[in-house]
């Protein structure tokens, strides 16, 4: 019999906020995040983005911030909220307790400050230059704010990386390797460069019109790209056994993931493999699809992905997608990259928490090549909401689903 693994607390730096309550409240009305901001700001051109709101110096001391970079210091923050949040004291062998994190891109600012140094100025590069920009520099940090002495590992897998670190982390618990995680994701990556990159692939949301918290519309006719967004989201896992001697609240239970590759192409998503992936989760989780009513869609927005993705949803439970409602809350905060299957894993538990399943914003022209049972405008009451899954699908074709339940159930 597997173990059930429980999550019990939640923490948010968000592009809506990093108050659980407020976040899911702004979800539910169908309240954006994103913001244009101008040439000035970004050094290319004008773009749309999820920025958060984030002070460091409620995290860390002047001193302790040094060769940290913004990635890092978000980790932390959303960390120790989830810890707070989980009203969790470790216990007294940290190797019992595992860090699991997802950050594709490591720590651009620092990078970035690096470069600009080198090649802009001519000023000496930072010695604390590589501890601040690489990748797993936020799950070594979280490990050392709190003494966790077990795994401490990264999973750099592009926009799957946060869900295949919470997928890994429910493994590690089952196998008995720990008895405790804090798993999520993290990026901070709204920098020039980086926006130029995407601008160049011509996959970013434009940022004209009169409302450019807008411009994010996934299944729209009329979308255009996604918007990149910055950000952190953990997640408290620990047997539900333990989460219940101890009088844990339960936000819900993980219950199935999967990772499976498309090996079909470096950009373009593949139907068969992502039917493969959620497939895959559902039966880990040992739940028919029929027992699933709620999908946490990977929708960004583009073209060719919200409608590969709606296909994949058809052939798993048929035209139109009866009995599943699917939203993509991207649509609100944007694209957090290798942070957004952390933040939409936790909304999804929060959806079944509460019973209520929040919308894909700012959908006025429904595409008819994305035929599934959608939620737009705003959230609705689910009251009999029991199971969902929430996709995360990378470039390199790497998916990622998970598969959460209720509880009680």
């Amino acid at each position: 019999m597997k173990t059930v693994v429980a999550i019990t607390g939640i923490g948010l730096i968000s592009p809506l906020g990093n108050r659980l309550d407020d976040v899911f409240g702004k979800l539910m009305e169908g309240e954006s995040g994103i913001r244009r901001v101008e040439s000035d700001v970004t050094g290319c051109k004008p773009a749309v983005v999820g920025a958060v709101d984030f002070d460091p110096a409620n995290w860390f001391t002047r001193l302790q911030m040094s060769g940290v970079d913004r990635v890092s210091q978000m980790a932390v923050a959303a960390a120790t909220q989830a810890l707070e949040d989980a009203a969790l004291a470790l216990p007294d062998d940290r190797e019992q307790v595992g860090v699991y994190v997802g950050c594709a891109m490591g720590g651009s600012t620092a990078l970035d400050k690096g470069f600009q140094n080198f090649y802009q100025t001519g000023t000496r590069v930072s010695p604390l230059s590589v501890i601040a920009s690489m990748a797993n520099a936020p799950a070594g940090h979280i490990s050392m704010r709190f003494g966790i002495t077990g795994p401490s590992v990264n999973y750099s897998v592009a926009c799957a990386s946060s869900a295949i670190a919470l997928g890994e982390a429910m493994r590690a618990i089952r196998s008995g390797e720990i008895s405790q995680a804090i798993a999520g994701g993290a990026e901070a990556m709204l920098l020039p460069g980086i926006i130029n990159a995407w601008q160049s692939m011509q996959v970013l949301a434009s940022p004209e019109g009169e409302h450019p918290e807008q411009a994010c519309r996934p299944y729209d006719k009329t979308r255009n790209g996604l918007v990149l967004a910055e950000g952190a989201a953990f997640l408290i896992l620990e047997r539900l056994d333990d989460a219940l001697a101890r009088g844990a609240r339960i936000y819900a239970t993980l219950d199935g993931y999967a990772c499976r590759s498309d090996a079909a192409h470096i950009t373009k998503p593949d139907v068969a493999g992502q039917v493969r992936t959620m497939r895959a989760a559902m039966a880990d989780a040992g739940l028919a699809a029929a027992q699933i009513a709620y999908c946490n869609s990977h929708g960004t927005a583009t073209q060719v992905g919200d409608v590969v993705e709606c296909e994949a949803l058809q052939t798993i439970w048929g035209e139109g997608t009866p009995g599943l409602q699917v939203s993509a809350t991207k649509s609100m905060h944007g694209h957090l990259l290798g942070a957004t299957g952390g933040l939409e894993t936790a909304i999804t538990a929060l959806a079944l928490h509460r019973r209520q399943i929040p919308p894909t914003a700012n959908c006025q022209q429904p595409d008819e090549n994305c035929r599934v049972q959608h939620v737009f405008g705003k959230g609705v009451a689910a009251p009999q909401l029991q199971a969902a899954i929430s996709n995360s699908f990378a470039f390199g074709g790497s998916n990622a689903s998970l598969v959460l339940q209720a509880y009680p159930r």
